[in-house]
C-alpha cells in the first residue's frame, strides 16, 4: 500500500536545570556559587531521504519526542545536550502544521526542517553572581520543549508522469519501458495508487510515474482526484496516454486537459506528450496531430505488441533533458529550515529553584497551567512556591 500522507505528533525535549550549589573544599569554608548550567533539549528533525519512496513509516508511530537536556553540576559542569530525534521522510514531502500553513518543502534529498525547538536550559546559580549578589541561592529551571501537530503530504519527484483515463494502458506502459511492475488488467482502476518505475539508457535514468487513471470531475475530487493530481505537480514531463480504441483521441485528450486546467498548480501549462495506445486494435492509426504547443509529440504505439515502444522511449531522453544542478534545490529552499510553533504561554515566565523551594518570575498563567509547570519543572506536594512576593505551598 502507497501512503503518501500521514499526520504525526511531535514535541521537543526540555531544557535542562540549572544547579543550586557553592563549591565545597577542604581549606575553603565559605566557597562562592559554582552551579552549572542545564543543557539545552533535543529537537526534532525532519530529514529528506532519497531512498524512501513512501510514508508507510508513519503509519505504526506517529508520536515523536525529542531527549530531555541533562541537569547542570557542582564546579560549574553543564549538564549534556538532548538528543535531536531525526524523523526521515521521502524526498518531495511538504510539511502542514494544524492550520493547514505549508511549513517547509523538503523537494531534494538532504534538505532539513527543525519542526520542535527544544527548550533552553536553566542558568545555574554561578551565573547570577555579582558583586551585589554574591551568594545566590537560587537556579533556573529549563524550559519546555516545542510542540506542535503537522500533517506530512509526499508529492511524487519524477521526470514525466502518465496521465489518463482509465483503462488507458499507463501501466502497461510503464512495465514496457521501465524496471516497474504494476499490475495490469482488461478493466478500468486496475492502478489505484501511485507507482515510479526508472527508465535506463547508456548515460541516464529517468524516473517515471504511473498515477492512478483521472475521471471526469478529478479536479474537484471526485475519486482521489486531489491526491492523484498532486503527484503530477513536480512532473516536467506529462505523458497523456489515450485508448485509441474507446473512440475520438481529440475528445478524449480534451476531456483530462480540462481536468488539468480545473486543478491549477501549471498542469496546464506543462510540456506534454501524447501516446496513442493500443493501435493494433484498429486497421489503421487515427489521425491525430493538436494544433497546441504544450504538445511536443505524438506516439502512436501498442502496449500489447510492443509496436513503437522503443520509438517512445528514446523519445523520453530527448524530451526530458537532464535537469540543471541549480534545479536540485529549488530557489529559496534553505538547506536548514527552522519553524517556530505558536508562541508558548509559558516561556512568558521563568521557574527558578530555591534552596527552600521554588519561585516564579515573570507573568505567571493561571492557577492549573502554573501547577502543570511547577511539577514539570520537579515541584511536588508541599513544596514552598513564592509567586509574586508571596510564599505559597503546593497542593
Amino acid at each position: 500500500m502507497f501512503h503518501d500522507r500521514a499526520r504525526i505528533h511531535v514535541q521537543a525535549g526540555r531544557g535542562g536545570d540549572g544547579a543550586l550549589h557553592f563549591r565545597r573544599e577542604k581549606h575553603v569554608p565559605k566557597g562562592g556559587p559554582d552551579g552549572g548550567d542545564g543543557g539545552p533539549g533535543g529537537d526534532v528533525v525532519a530529514v529528506a531521504d532519497a531512498d524512501l519512496r513512501d510514508l508507510s513509516g508513519f503509519r505504526a508511530k506517529r508520536r515523536f519526542a525529542g531527549g530531555r537536556g541533562g541537569n547542570g553540576g557542582g564546579a560549574g559542569k553543564h549538564g549534556a545536550d538532548g538528543a535531536t530525534v531525526e524523523l526521515r521522510v521521502p524526498a518531495g514531502t511538504q510539511v502542514f502544521d494544524e492550520d493547514g500553513q505549508l511549513v517547509a518543502d523538503l523537494a531534494h534529498g538532504g534538505a532539513r526542517v527543525v519542526l520542535a525547538r527544544g527548550g533552553a536550559p536553566g542558568r545555574g546559580n554561578k551565573r547570577f553572581a555579582s558583586s551585589v549578589r554574591q551568594t545566590p541561592r537560587f537556579a533556573e529551571t529549563g524550559l519546555p520543549g516545542d510542540e506542535a501537530d503537522y500533517e506530512l503530504r509526499l508529492k511524487l519527484l519524477a521526470d514525466a508522469a502518465l496521465v489518463g483515463l482509465p483503462n488507458a494502458g499507463k501501466s502497461s506502459l510503464l512495465r514496457r519501458i521501465s524496471n516497474a511492475t504494476p499490475k495490469v488488467a482488461a478493466y478500468p482502476f486496475t492502478t489505484i495508487q501511485p507507482v515510479l518505475g526508472t527508465v535506463d539508457s547508456d548515460e541516464r535514468q529517468l524516473v517515471v510515474a504511473d498515477v492512478p487513471g483521472l475521471i471526469e470531475g478529478a479536479s474537484e475530487g471526485a475519486g482521489l482526484g486531489h491526491e492523484f493530481l498532486a503527484h503530477l505537480e513536480r512532473a516536467r514531463l506529462l505523458v497523456h496516454v489515450i485508448d485509441v480504441a474507446e473512440g475520438d483521441p481529440a475528445e478524449r485528450f480534451e476531456q483530462i486537459d480540462r481536468e488539468l486546467k480545473a486543478y491549477g498548480a501549471g498542469l496546464a501549462e506543462r510540456p506534454q506528450v501524447v501516446v496513442l495506445n493500443k493501435v493494433d486494435l484498429l486497421p489503421e492509426p487515427p489521425s491525430f496531430e493538436p494544433d497546441d504547443p504544450r504538445v511536443l509529440r505524438v506516439y502512436a504505439l501498442s502496449c500489447a505488441t510492443g509496436e513503437g515502444v522503443e520509438r517512445f522511449r528514446r523519445g523520453l531522453f530527448e524530451l526530458c533533458p537532464p535537469a540543471p544542478p541549480t534545479q536540485e534545490r529549488p530557489d529559496g529552499l534553505a538547506e536548514f529550515l527552522v519553524y517556530r510553533p505558536k508562541p508558548d504561554p509559558r516561556r512568558a515566565f521563568r521557574i527558578l529553584r530555591t534552596d527552600r523551594g521554588f519561585r516564579v518570575v515573570g507573568r505567571p498563567p493561571g492557577e492549573e497551567e502554573l501547577d502543570a509547570a511547577l511539577r514539570e519543572a520537579g515541584a511536588r506536594t508541599g513544596d514552598e512556591v513564592e509567586v509574586a512576593g508571596e510564599a505559597l505551598e503546593l497542593q
